[in-house]
């Protein structure tokens, strides 16, 4: 079963979402507290984290921020009420891994949690495939692990993850809907801002320190892999 951690100062809200959790067969804990939550998170270690943006103590940027700096695994879905591009962009930088905003229905939240889920569980089927080994960049599923000519790669788990489904389809064009199913799990992602974030996150991660360029922007439709050394040329 898995355990699902409601982070939200609204009580009407909180004990609804826990409601509507626990009714799907889901062990639910909640908190309408930031750090309170925060406390609750590293000693409960939960598999998924609803996260309210606006929260006392401590609001849900830096609640995420607090909860990545030791654990790269657990799903995140942020919810709030602002809307703006800025502040999803900020949320997913901060650690979320999707962005729900209000109001909601509990069926678009429990479609988005049990999505996220399921791509956390996925780690099994991700620990089966053999290494990938492309310019100066190694991919080691069993590990978790990615290399960047010899030192380690700092990337979240929905990095790798789509690091990986990029990797294994190296040269074809992967359209945000592709990659939306295949890295999150939906037949179509909200807002195409949570792929294009994810990718300039993990840009910074395998590209600056590398001497090639391995994920290229095909404009209005998605992203493929295809290294090529930096003085290459290639789409952008």
């Amino acid at each position: 079963m898995a355990r699902i951690l409601v982070v939200e100062d609204d009580p009407i809200i909180r004990q609804t979402v826990s409601y509507a959790l626990t009714r799907s067969g889901f062990e639910t804990l909640s908190s309408g507290d930031g750090i309170d939550g925060l406390e609750l998170a590293r000693a409960e270690h939960p598999d998924l984290i609803v996260l309210d943006l606006m929260l006392p103590g401590i609001d849900g940027y830096r609640f995420a921020e607090e909860v990545r700096r030791t654990n790269s695994e657990v799903a995140i879905i942020m919810v709030t009420a602002l809307d703006g591009e800025r502040d999803t962009v900020r949320g997913l930088d901060a650690g979320a891994d999707d962005y729900l905003t209000k109001p909601f229905s509990m069926e678009e939240l429990l479609a988005r949690v049990r999505a996220n889920l399921r791509r956390v569980r996925e780690r099994s089927v991700l620990e089966a495939d053999e290494i990938i080994e492309v310019g100066d960049l190694v991919i080691e599923p069993a590990e978790l692990r990615v290399t960047v000519a010899g030192a380690p790669a700092r990337v979240r788990l929905k990095e790798f993850q789509l690091l990986l489904a990029l990797a294994r389809n190296s040269g074809t064009l992967m359209s945000r809907q592709r990659l939306a199913r295949e890295v999150w799990g939906y037949e179509f992602l909200p807002s195409s801002r949570t792929i294009d974030v994810h990718i300039r996150r993990l840009r910074q991660a395998v590209e600056e320190p590398s001497a090639f360029r391995y994920i290229h922007t095909i404009h209005g439709v998605g992203y493929r892999f295809d290294p090529q050394p930096r003085d290459g040329t290639g789409a952008e």
